[in-house]
């Protein structure tokens, strides 16, 4: 598996269901979301301005750079429990070799913020995503049980690496149309 294998097999409508332990917290929660992960346009003027405001030089070689729309609905919202969040980003992976590179995103994983990730390929084909931010590490799994069933786990350290704050789990479901 290569990162453009991964996006072409990642393009489509998602239904997710996440469960996460937020050990700060002392909370589990279920999360039901909705992912549409779409390509983009190789001359969008987002790709640019998004690789310029990053640590890569603008000469930089992007392969498959695509978009991410999601909203979901979590049992764990203080205020409402009927919430729906919901946001979206830009993605632009720029490989080092076949099995890594840097992944650029116009909002993180666990803050949101523009950032610049490190992935990785297993020999499984298991893709591997590691944030720095601010005020933690996210590490991100994520790999194809079949071609339209996908799993994704993430666990959220603080800045140090040194405790845990947040794990979860997520089976993600491609939405197909029948004809």
């Amino acid at each position: 598996m290569d990162i453009e294998q991964f996006v072409a097999q990642s393009i489509g409508e998602w239904r997710s269901m996440r469960s996460g332990h937020s050990l700060a917290f002392q909370q589990f929660e279920d999360v039901l979301s909705e992912i549409s992960i779409s390509a983009v346009d190789d001359n969008e003027e987002q790709l640019f301005d998004l690789i310029k405001a990053s640590s890569q030089p603008d000469n930089s070689h992007y392969v498959s750079p695509f978009s991410m729309e999601w909203s979901a609905e979590s049992d764990w919202e203080p205020d409402d429990p009927s919430e729906v969040s919901s946001g979206s980003c830009l993605i632009i992976p720029i490989p080092r070799d076949d099995r890594t590179g840097k992944l650029l995103r116009s909002v993180g994983y666990a803050e949101s913020v523009a950032a610049e990730s490190e992935y990785c390929f297993l020999d499984d084909g298991t893709f591997i995503l590691k944030t720095h931010y601010d005020q933690s590490i996210a590490e991100e799994r994520i790999w194809f049980v079949s071609d339209h069933v996908r799993c994704r786990s993430s666990v959220l350290k603080t800045s140090e690496g040194s405790g845990i704050l947040q794990s979860s789990f997520a089976s993600e479901v491609r939405k197909i149309s029948v004809k």
